[in-house]
């Protein structure tokens, strides 16, 4: 069986500026830069939240071709993408192609990627969109040995904790089970007919934080 655990969360936004801006005002810190990913005419800033975990903030990158495909992490989605929000989580897997296979909800193709130096495989689903709204992960493997939150400087903040919120709790669990995910995932259900997000605790040098997909 895979086994897999959080890699990283995942703020999308309308611009790179209006995300960065965001997370200093919710956390206090801002993120370092990042780079551009030229398959998906993306571009992020990134976040260290402790030992190969961090937070990514992600938008369209006005200054890139078209990707000619839908944009990851539903960024093509006009509503998904009118404010800066936590949209969704990354589990980092030892083996993908296990993970797709033995996964109970459907989590697209294995794809490689790049930014700059680095070059990893990740699922993407034929449409973009987020799996169980973004509360069920995009599953990534690295290089062995290779990890993008090694090279990030500490910012004195650490992920204290992830909260998924969803009406069919169950679902989530079995899929997280399928993928062999070990790690603090807090599921908590809501009402039939409320909308999935996730909750982000995160410990700052002013205290502790909550950023959210609500």
């Amino acid at each position: 069986m895979p086994r897999s655990r959080i890699d990283h969360i995942v703020v999308t936004a309308p611009s790179l500026d209006a995300g960065a801006e965001y997370v200093r005002e919710a956390l206090g810190v801002a993120p370092q830069a990042g780079g551009e990913h030229a398959r998906m005419g993306t571009h992020n800033r990134l976040l260290r939240l402790g030992e190969r975990v961090y937070l990514e903030v992600i938008a369209v990158n006005p200054a890139a071709p078209p990707p000619g495909r839908p944009r990851w992490f539903a960024m093509d989605c006009a509503d998904s993408m009118r404010l800066p929000r936590l949209a969704t989580w990354v589990a980092r897997t030892d083996d993908i192609h296990a993970a797709v296979a033995a996964s109970t909800l459907p989590l697209g193709a294995v794809e490689k990627m790049s930014r700059g130096s680095l070059e990893w495989l990740i699922t993407v689903t034929p449409d973009g969109g987020l799996v169980l709204g973004g509360v069920a992960p995009t599953v990534i493997q690295w290089p062995e040995g290779v990890h993008p939150a090694d090279a990030m400087k500490d910012s004195g903040c650490s992920l204290a904790g992830l909260v998924a919120f969803h009406p069919a709790p169950g679902t989530l669990r079995a899929m997280l089970a399928s993928i062999g995910f070990e790690g603090d995932l807090d599921v908590r259900a809501v009402a039939a007919g409320e909308p999935a997000y996730l909750a982000a605790d995160i410990e700052t040098p002013s205290g502790p934080r909550r950023i959210s997909g609500r």
